[in-house]
């Protein structure tokens, strides 16, 4: 099948774990994946389409477009995609209009019902789009990681102070300064505790010595495996449940045991006492991150399971299956209107 995804940007991270991963994977099952920007003009969308008549099928991955520009789309082209790992029918945990907007949830419906198949990063944006269109119309494929670029974390009596981890961007680190007076009890509590934040932008934590390390994608995965425990914490709301958990996995496939909040997919990915520790409120994630500072052989046992579990469910093997079975699927059948 030849497939053609319109994307943001061939960089932006979306594409490169959700599409560009899975490349090689796709060209070896017999399919051609190419990639063209989004255009951001009002001529370029009201063009949108015109020259993919050539391509059996296109995906357009998250944006939510116009409805005017989704219909034109639909109609020039064989068969439309919608790929999507957050809930972008809402606004996210940060605006200060809240959550609920009526133009995102418009477009969001009228994108779900124009597409032949619909990709979920995971089971609650399944469910929302499962509201407007049959259920065979809606596949969950979840945000994979290629764990060949990660060495196993050894944990080994001779590492020297506990070190914590955490990854994001200038934007979600919002999410972590909401979580700074937890950061601080664990720094008290912890003699010798640091974090390493790999980001753009960094920020202090009263007690807990920050190693500030700027993000780069060459060195990402080698950053996150010379830690010890993976810190996952989102805001517990309709936003952050949609998200498909990446830094989680980064940790994982890393071989680190990762301490976090239930919240979304976060709960599935981390399990007490076998891949890390969930916790809620401050003195569950003192005594979380005291158990593990303690005892190097339970690092160690949990980080292994972990990695085992990315390797068999989040790997990038794992989701080009599920990106192969669901073409095959999709055949030559066009459901959409």
């Amino acid at each position: 099948m030849r497939l053609v995804a319109l994307v943001e940007s061939e960089s932006h991270v979306c594409c490169r774990y959700r599409l560009t991963a899975f490349h090689s994977a796709l060209i070896a099952a017999g399919h051609i994946l190419d990639f063209q920007p989004l255009p951001q003009s009002l001529f370029g969308r009201a063009a949108l389409g015109r020259d993919l008549a050539s391509y059996d099928a296109v995906i357009l991955q998250r944006k939510l477009l116009p409805r005017w520009v989704v219909a034109l789309l639909r109609r020039r082209v064989r068969r439309l995609i919608f790929d999507f790992d957050d809930a972008v029918w809402l606004r996210d945990s940060y605006s200060t209009k809240g959550f609920h907007d009526p133009k995102r949830a418009a477009r969001f419906r009228a994108t779900i019902q124009a597409c032949d198949l619909v990709v979920a990063g995971n089971a609650y944006l399944a469910e929302e789009a499962r509201k407007f269109v049959p259920a065979n119309r809606i596949t969950v494929i979840p945000t994979c990681v290629d764990v060949t670029k990660y060495h196993v974390r050894e944990h080994t009596n001779h590492d020297s102070a506990l070190r914590l981890v955490w990854v994001g961007s200038s934007s979600t680190l919002q999410g972590l300064e909401r979580f700074g007076p937890t950061l601080s009890a664990i720094g008290r509590a912890v003699p010798g505790a640091r974090l390493k934040l790999i980001c753009d932008r960094f920020t202090e934590f009263p007690d807990l010595p920050v190693e500030r390390c700027t993000w780069v994608e060459a060195t990402e995965a080698a950053e996150i495996a010379s830690a010890d425990i993976g810190i996952g914490w989102v805001p517990d709301d309709p936003w952050s449940r949609g998200k498909c958990a990446l830094k989680v996995l980064q940790y994982q496939a890393a071989g680190l045991p990762v301490v976090a909040n239930p919240v979304g997919v976060q709960a599935d990915f981390v399990r007490d006492g076998e891949t890390g520790f969930r916790a809620n409120s401050t003195d569950e994630w003192v005594r979380a991150i005291q158990a593990l500072a303690a005892d190097v052989g339970m690092r160690k046992r949990l980080g292994e399971t972990a990695r085992r579990d990315v390797e068999t469910h989040y790997s990038v093997e794992a989701g080009a299956r599920l990106w192969i079975e669901s073409l095959a699927r999709l055949g030559t059948t066009r459901m959409a209107g």
